[in-house]
């Protein structure tokens, strides 16, 4: 076996300051403590110092901390989000006939929702709706009636034009449709509170306001919406402008709904459209 030394010289004087005797072994051994060190300390580098960062693929504390805090948004996001709908879901309940009380409390509304999981059928008899009918044209004209006593004060006509198709109880129809140009102004029908105003899909562009004496009036199908959820606004303010949004459009026109104590009225005996 040949053996060898490295020696370290003075250039200049060729004096010999270090020699180490090398062979096989020494060298394996030098070889593996130095692969084993810089292993060693490319780890620590790695896992305890802020050089991790500079990795590609390895993420940073910020980047960690940015998710774990858009986890917490997306959840409440979702939280709000079925909060909305359930409070929505009650709003399109009585605006279809399906509630027979109108609670427009979104707290209470909530707590409703998530406490009962039995449907109750409300849809009203053939003879109930014709007596509703009846009591309806009788209320028209008798100025003491109770249905009049519920709306306190004298409505403002929301749009002037034509009566395309009237209040129905047979047919679900709890509302006039009032034919009038594009871009014609939706007036309130009282003072009141916005409580919806959003985009349906079949009724295009709403907006609900709450009265005083548990008074609810409805405009579907606007063009446009002027005013937002928790807006107050007076008797005769712009509220929107009628167009023919939403897949039961037919044509520019306004559906207008009234709702006294949680039942619908016949909104043209309070209100002169034409």
């Amino acid at each position: 076996m040949h053996k060898y030394r490295l020696v370290i010289l003075n250039e200049d004087t060729f004096e010999e300051r270090v020699s180490f005797r090398l062979n096989r072994l020494n060298v394996f051994i030098l070889v593996g403590f130095s692969t084993i060190a810089i292993i060693l300390l490319t780890f620590f580098l790695i896992a305890y110092t802020p050089l991790r960062e500079y990795i590609p693929g390895y993420p940073s504390s910020k980047l960690r901390k940015q998710a774990t805090q858009l986890m917490f948004e997306t959840d409440s996001l979702k939280r709000s989000f079925d909060i909305n709908r359930q409070y929505y879901a009650s709003i399109r309940k009585v605006l279809t006939g399906d509630s027979l009380a109108v609670d427009f409390n979104k707290d209470s509304t909530i707590a409703t929702n998530e406490n009962q999981s039995f449907t109750i059928d409300v849809q009203p008899s053939r003879a109930d709706s014709l007596l509703r009918e009846k009591v309806a044209q009788e209320d028209r004209y008798n100025l003491f009636s109770p249905a009049t006593a519920a709306v306190t004060n004298t409505l403002f006509p929301p749009v002037k034009g034509t009566i395309t198709e009237a209040y129905d109880i047979d047919t679900k129809h709890y509302a006039v449709d009032v034919a009038v140009v594009n871009d014609e102004p939706v007036k309130a029908a009282a003072d009141g509170t916005v409580i919806f105003s959003e985009w349906t899909a079949d009724t295009g562009f709403v907006i609900i306001l709450e009265h005083a004496g548990n008074l609810i009036s409805v405009y579907k199908h606007n063009a446009t919406l002027n005013k937002e959820q928790g807006d107050l606004v007076k008797a005769g303010e712009v509220i929107a402008t009628v167009g023919s949004t939403g897949t039961l459009s037919t044509g520019p026109h306004l559906h207008f709904e009234l709702w006294s104590g949680g039942y619908p009225v016949n909104p043209v005996n309070y209100i002169n459209f034409e």
